[in-house]
């Protein structure tokens, strides 16, 4: 109720049911926060209405939400990311490769399974993605011999010491015996093994790596996936089908990258270099 009672301060401790849709938007614009700031204050506004006033809202979709401003995202060159990979060691490597490789969210590689793997079909499936849904992507060629080694080494560890693993859903009811399978175990368990690699333990080491790198940056895990994206459209592949590596579900998201690549979508060469 906190930003209730800011808003009926604001307008003179006037009651909410006599201000209107112009009050709710003077309001919003004369806070100094972020546009999440805004839309959760909104969102309490609209609630009280709806929930304790019991007044119809059909109003508010005249007040303008707040939008987030769109930002470049942070794209490694090729020698940055060899840079901060090759200063990554283990299990945390391992992901970060999967990161740019194949371009993966972070928790969305901490989420795979045994099965997800395919080193025949070179793919990985990436199961309720964001927005809940499956896609599959590539697994670099450059990942998969670390990857099926240490595959292995995991399988001779789960033979001398099985785990039972967290399980989507309903699955155990549905499958009794499946938390004890290969196949349903995490790719990077985290400790005991019932529960995948927590994301911090990443993203400490990458953050150390780009640090030792020198690099200046403002680059997160994330980054990885943006580098992914970015250089697969310099390297000329059609922007539908990284739309579909990456799970995009509006080609639009996916053109943002565009805007970053090294000498652009038109490939314009500047007046300045003919001096």
């Amino acid at each position: 109720m906190q930003w209730v009672r800011r808003f009926v301060r604001f307008h003179g401790n006037r009651h909410p049911a006599e201000l209107g849709p112009q009050d709710v938007a003077t309001f919003l614009t004369s806070l100094a926060g972020s546009a999440s700031t805004q839309n959760q204050a909104l969102a309490a506004i609209l609630f009280f209405y709806r929930a304790v006033l019991d007044k119809p809202v059909g109003w508010i979709s005249v007040v303008a939400r707040p939008q987030r401003p769109q930002r470049m995202p942070c794209v490694l060159t090729r020698a940055e990311v060899r840079s901060i990979l090759g200063r990554m060691r283990g299990v945390e490597r391992l992901v970060a490769g999967l990161l740019y490789g194949s371009g993966l969210r972070l928790l969305e590689a901490l989420h795979l399974r045994i099965k997800d793997v395919d080193f025949e079909r070179h793919e990985i499936m990436v199961r309720r993605g964001k927005g809940a849904k499956d896609r599959i992507t590539v697994l670099a060629d450059a990942q998969r011999l670390p990857l099926a080694r240490y595959l292995d080494a995991l399988r001779d560890r789960f033979r001398r010491t099985p785990t039972t693993v967290e399980l989507p859903d309903a699955l155990k009811k549905k499958c009794p015996n499946a938390d004890r399978e290969w196949c349903w175990q995490w790719v990077f368990p985290g400790r005991g093994g019932r529960y995948h690699l927590h994301p911090t333990a990443v993203q400490r080491a990458f953050r150390a790596a780009v640090r030792a790198s020198g690099i200046t940056k403002p680059a997160s895990c994330h980054s990885l996936r943006h580098s992914f994206a970015t250089h697969l459209l310099e390297g000329g592949y059609d922007i539908r089908t990284v739309q579909e590596l990456l799970g995009h579900r509006d080609v639009r998201t996916t053109m943002l990258y565009t805007h970053v690549l090294n000498r652009g979508r038109l490939a314009v060469r500047s007046p300045g270099d003919a001096l």
